[in-house]
């Protein structure tokens, strides 16, 4: 009997440039003091631009999914790897991690003041973008459907097997 064992592992890999996240965390302020109540997102008009560091000028995808769970707004889009190249260059900065934050970019309909900030009551959500530094620090990229993030968590349960058999 051998005292190594192996772990099997099956990734449903694609460079499809699907992009999920969490735009916005319901349960804390961002770096300015703001909450936003999770009310103000209803009646939000999808799909909205997905644009990368608010620049108008820079669409690389849509957001076509949005739902409020775990006290937080988490959205669903893809960049569009196929017909703009500014996407496939936004892509592989995600991908290497040099961009992973997510910001919401609204207009304040109503808000009421608070300790530290505000309080928004009603917004108009415009567009989400990725970002480098995230307004919201829980704002984020939490998957982008790749080879490259499939491989790493491939390499990573391969070093831990090793690791589990020499001990």
């Amino acid at each position: 009997m051998s005292d190594r064992f192996y772990i099997e592992t099956k990734f449903a890999v694609s460079d499809s440039g699907e992009i999920e996240g969490i735009a916005w965390d319901f349960t804390r302020p961002d770096r300015v003091g703001d909450m936003i109540d999770q009310k103000a997102f209803e009646g939000a008009a999808l799909p909205i631009p997905m644009l990368f560091g608010h620049d108008q000028n820079d669409p690389v995808g849509s957001w076509t999914e949005a739902t409020i769970r775990d006290g937080a707004l988490h959205v669903k889009g893809k960049l569009l790897l196929d017909d703009v190249s500014r996407a496939r260059e936004v892509f592989a900065l995600v991908k290497a991690g040099a961009v992973r934050g997510l910001s919401i970019g609204f207009v304040t309909r109503k808000a009421t003041p608070r300790k530290g900030g505000r309080t928004i009551h009603q917004l108009e959500l415009l567009e989400t973008s990725l970002v480098a530094v995230p307004m919201h620090p829980a704002a984020r990229v939490t998957s982008a459907k790749s080879a490259v993030r499939a491989l790493a968590i491939a390499g990573a349960l391969n070093r831990a097997a090793a690791h589990i058999s020499k001990g």
